[in-house]
């Protein structure tokens, strides 16, 4: 008799799970409360424009690659993406505009021209990168931290060796000061705390580990959009007998006698030989096992950073923006005590404009842009949010103004707004943060549920607030980990 798996949630993560289980030979059904998949890594069309509404950034593409082979079918004939020349364009208020080209040595180039900075110093970043990846992936990003053969496997013994090399004791901020001279080359790679939601100057340096995916394996950027990645493997997974029901959101996980035995929806119960949560760790707890054994110190944990986004159509074009834009404040550390700290909106954000137009013209009218409008602001802990956009609304396009020498607001076509409580009210995230648990500790690793219920048996999770974390590579691996605990 065929296996059940009952999965919460079409993320993506609830997706690869839903794909690896009808492989295993599961007969698996995934109850989603939206009226489609993907949770964050959706789009909005509004007019004439197409917008990615979440995730925009696209690395490690194998890890989707993957999910078509484990099925027997070439990826390409589902999903095509290309890698990117310049990762992104940097742009700062003195004037100073920097391309991060995929090339190492024209990066390098790039970078001693045009700030200074010594091209061996970024070449020896990127190595330090590579390093902290080799050694802390295997052990991190691909296994369990929560099963003992982890910390006994050889990957685990090599990286206990290296303890000292991979930036545990120190802070990423303080990492990149000593790394390099320049400090629009220290706020560039400090940047790469906001991939996760986290704080530069209190993350530890191991986050110094993301750089490598983008500079050493690359940047890519999917033909159709990153709505692609959800849409191509939602058809996989259709094609791997998997059925979806939509508008159907789960009031409850059915546990007997300590074991999952299935979920209620709709007043009627399901059942199931295992159920995976892929919905956020905290609002789970809170509705769906609000009757099972509290993981309290996880799920008082602080959390990450959430983001207001503004989806602007533009009436024009820019020739000197391209797919990736980030223009940054001049205040990096008073911009992060804003988030972390005051629970506040810097009035100088560093903003982050992604324009998929620029490699997808479709997604846009002839002679416009379609911006992807972002800032990181604080989780919602019940600020006056109408209050704080309106004003963020009106520094973001001061700022823009400035820089670009031009008037962004008469060149607004369309607008849609998500703020850090509509992404908690279409997410389930708790608070709006977009990555769970803040990481800005050095134990945050640590902080993460398990991919597995300690304490309900056949109660699995994956996605972005369990192991291994946020982003669309770890979501996917969290996917992949669940699974492997599972015997068909």
């Amino acid at each position: 008799m065929t296996n059940k798996a009952l999965i919460i949630g079409s993320g993506i993560a609830g997706i690869a799970s839903a794909i690896r289980l009808a492989v295993k030979g599961f007969q698996v059904e995934v109850f989603e409360a939206n009226s489609y998949p993907g949770g964050k890594l959706s789009e909005i069309r509004i007019g004439d424009y197409r917008f990615d509404a979440g995730p925009s950034l696209f690395t490690l593409p194998e890890l989707v690659d993957e999910l078509f082979q484990l099925a027997g079918n070439n990826p390409k004939d589902y999903f095509g993406y290309e890698k990117l020349d310049v990762t992104c364009r940097y742009f700062w208020e003195d004037g100073t505009k920097l391309n991060a080209y995929s090339d190492l040595n024209s990066f390098a180039e790039e970078v001693q021209t045009k700030l200074g900075e010594p091209a061996s110093n970024i070449r020896e970043a990127l190595r330090s990168s590579a390093f902290i990846y080799d050694s802390l992936a295997p052990l991190f990003m691909n296994r369990s931290l929560h099963k003992v053969d982890t910390w006994t496997n050889p990957h685990a013994l090599k990286s206990y060796l290296r303890m000292g090399k991979l930036g545990i004791f120190s802070t990423m901020n303080e990492a990149n000061r000593k790394q390099f001279s320049h400090p629009k080359l220290v706020q560039l790679f400090n940047r790469y705390a906001t991939y996760n939601g986290s704080n530069p100057f209190e993350t530890p340096a191991t986050l110094n580990i993301i750089p490598h995916l983008e500079f050493n394996i690359g940047a890519f950027f999917p033909k159709k959009g990153m709505h692609d990645i959800t849409m191509s493997l939602y058809k996989l997974s259709r094609e791997l007998g998997v059925n979806y029901y939509f508008g159907q959101k789960v009031e409850k996980v059915i546990v007997e006698d300590g074991e999952a035995k299935g979920i209620r929806v709709k007043g009627k119960d399901r059942f199931a030989d295992l159920v995976v949560n892929n919905m956020d760790m905290v609002n789970a707890y809170k509705t769906i096992l609000k009757g099972q054994k509290q993981p309290k110190l996880l799920l008082n944990q602080p959390k990450s950073s959430s983001a207001l986004i503004f989806y602007w159509g533009i009436k024009r074009d820019f020739p000197e923006l391209d797919l990736h834009n980030i223009f940054f404040s001049d205040n990096y550390p008073l911009e992060f005590e804003h988030i972390f700290k005051r629970g506040a909106v810097y009035d100088d954000p560093t903003i982050y404009v992604n324009i998929t137009s620029t490699h997808k013209p479709d997604d846009a009218p002839a002679g416009c842009m379609n911006w992807f409008t972002m800032i990181n602001v604080p989780n919602n802990q019940g600020q006056d949010w109408d209050a704080m956009i309106a004003e963020a609304k009106r520094n973001i396009i001061h700022k823009l103004n400035r820089i670009l020498k031009t008037d962004v607001e008469s060149l607004i076509d369309v607008e849609e707004i998500l703020d850090p409580r509509t992404i908690e009210s279409k997410t389930s995230s708790a608070q709006g943060a977009l990555y769970g648990n803040s990481s800005n500790n050095k134990f945050a690793a640590f902080l993460r549920h398990a991919n597995y219920s300690s304490s309900v048996k056949n109660l699995y999770f994956c996605g972005g607030s369990v192991h291994p974390g946020g982003g669309i590579p770890l979501c996917l691996l969290s996917a992949k980990i669940m699974s492997e605990m599972i015997e068909s």
